[in-house]
């Protein structure tokens, strides 16, 4: 059974930073392209981000760029994904998954606020 965990969101000002964690077990992490997703209060999901399985290509969503950093740990199971200089806009509930049109697991509750 494919399980993926979420967790390290938060309430954090403008401009602050959070690093989520995603454990995944129940499949071959290790071959696997990793996404994070997110879907803020009334919007579809959205991409955000991938890596390759040994983490040597990665993908951000324009919006994101220079401000986030996905990485991965293949001996952990886990992909992680650095958030600087959070905006408002970033508020969002973030999921990590194999397939970014598909998210099978509870996502991390990420909120921009002062």
């Amino acid at each position: 059974e494919v399980q993926l965990v979420e967790s390290g969101g938060g309430l954090v000002q403008p401009g602050g930073s959070l690093r989520l964690s995603c454990e995944a077990s129940g499949f071959s992490f290790t071959t696997s392209w990793m996404h994070w997703v997110r879907q803020a209060p009334g919007k579809g999901l959205e991409w955000v981000s991938r890596i390759s399985p040994y983490g040597r290509s990665v993908g951000y969503k324009d919006s994101v760029k220079g401000r986030f950093t996905i990485s991965r740990d293949n001996a952990k199971n886990t992909v992680y994904l650095q958030m600087n200089s959070l905006k408002s806009e970033d508020t969002a509930l973030y999921y990590c998954t194999t397939d970014p049109s598909n998210v099978l697991s509870s996502g991390t509750q990420v909120t921009v606020s002062s």
